[in-house]
């Protein structure tokens, strides 16, 4: 990169140019979208829970052919292979664990040992303080505006609980935050910086891109919807989803 970036507490913890987190999004973040992220300066993480093993073995492969950067790789903790997928991530020297469902202790330990990365999303300030408790590396910290499963609590609201909880540079307790939730440009980025967060994850903004893997008549859905027109449901699987 010839650009100055944009360091942070993150940006130092994963090698990484600009605070900046292009989140697992299941059928969207794969090898090309995630590469692209990553050659651009930002973390891109690749979205496991709707691939296979195999398929997450080829998407690893797909994306280290594509980029020498660090890049992530999502994974539910609470998969029958969950294993078997920590144990891949650390034999391809994957940068970073990223996780919806917070994993155990040991599960953390194992990762942090081979010097993977382990970011869990969180919804609540008391459990950003308990899996730092556990060894957590970083927290994304996702409010009520994010897309896909979300919680009840605003971004504005959420964000700065858990800072707070979290503590300065000086307790144990603290480790970078990244927020998560209704960002999709520079202010946004500013104005969790000046809450006390270390980046900012988005999802819709990267299904967006041109190496999103999203066909263009459904990007053009989205660019013609307003603020008004997305819902919270637990149709798509029991759980509150924002479509």
């Amino acid at each position: 990169m010839n650009a100055p970036g944009l360091a942070t507490r993150f940006t130092e913890l994963v090698g990484i140019d600009y605070p900046i987190v292009q989140t697992g999004m299941g059928w969207v973040s794969g090898p090309r979208l995630t590469a692209a992220t990553a050659e651009a300066g930002g973390l891109g993480i690749l979205a496991s829970a709707t691939m296979t093993y195999a398929e997450l073995e080829a998407a690893i492969a797909k994306t280290k052919a594509l980029t020498a950067r660090p890049f992530g790789v999502n994974i539910r903790a609470d998969a029958t292979d969950a294993g078997e997928r920590i144990d891949l991530l650390i034999r391809e020297g994957v940068k970073v664990a990223s996780f919806a469902l917070a994993p155990k202790q040991d599960l953390i330990a194992k990762l942090k040992d081979h010097g993977v990365v382990v970011i869990p999303s969180i919804g609540a300030a008391k459990h950003a303080v308990k899996v730092a408790s556990w060894g957590a590396d970083a927290v994304i910290v996702q409010g009520g505006e994010g897309g896909g499963h979300t919680g009840p609590v605003a971004t504005s609201l959420l964000l700065p609980s858990v800072i707070d909880a979290l503590g300065g540079p000086d307790r144990p307790t603290s480790i970078p935050v990244v927020a998560a939730g209704g960002f999709f440009d520079g202010r946004g980025l500013v104005a969790a910086l000046a809450y006390g967060a270390d980046g900012i994850a988005m999802g819709t903004r990267f299904l967006l891109t041109r190496d999103s893997a999203v066909p263009d008549s459904v990007k053009q859905e989205y660019l013609a919807r307003g603020l008004g027109d997305t819902v919270v449901s637990t149709k798509v699987d029991g759980m509150p989803h924002r479509v």
